[in-house]
């Protein structure tokens, strides 16, 4: 296998491992929020915190050390369209992103207190569940359109 293709196949699994990894995580966290029970928030919370730092928080450095590389490669300029655009969604998930994670460890140290304590969640966690929800959005439909621009490579205006 050529170095090339071998860039590009981490970069692929990377781009999976990072979407896959947040979307596994909010979608566990949004419906156990949703049965209200503290010992198993704490507990997906605590699983939450610990993806972010094993996947997510890799593979956010991996993607664009990868891309640049590839895009070097196949000669395509940074401001090609498709790519500026990725570049800026990707800028724009990494910008919800951060808040999350500071979000995520803030609720599981919240959720761990009120488990442990056998005592309900305090009004500012759902205050932070609630951002941390919101913030997911729009991260996660960026990434679902950089995936489209990597795939498709349009030419746009």
């Amino acid at each position: 296998m050529n170095t090339y293709l071998l860039i590009k196949t981490i970069h692929i699994i990377s781009s999976v491992l990072m979407v896959g990894t947040g979307f596994g995580s909010a979608f566990y966290l949004f419906f156990t929020h949703r049965i209200g029970n503290v010992r198993s928030i704490a507990d997906v919370s605590r699983l939450v915190v610990l993806a972010d730092w094993w996947f997510t928080t890799p593979t956010v450095i991996i993607q664009p050390l990868s891309g640049l590389w590839l895009a070097h490669e196949a000669g395509w300029p940074l401001d090609t369209s498709w790519i500026a655009l990725s570049l800026g969604l990707y800028a724009l998930a990494g910008a919800c992103w951060l808040p999350v994670v500071w979000l995520q460890i803030r609720m599981e140290k919240m959720a761990a207190s009120a488990a442990t304590a056998n005592a309900p969640l305090p009004s500012i966690y759902w205050q932070c569940a609630r951002r941390w929800e919101w913030l997911g959005y729009p991260a996660f439909i960026a990434m679902v359109v950089v995936f489209g621009l990597m795939v498709i490579k349009p030419t746009l205006g």
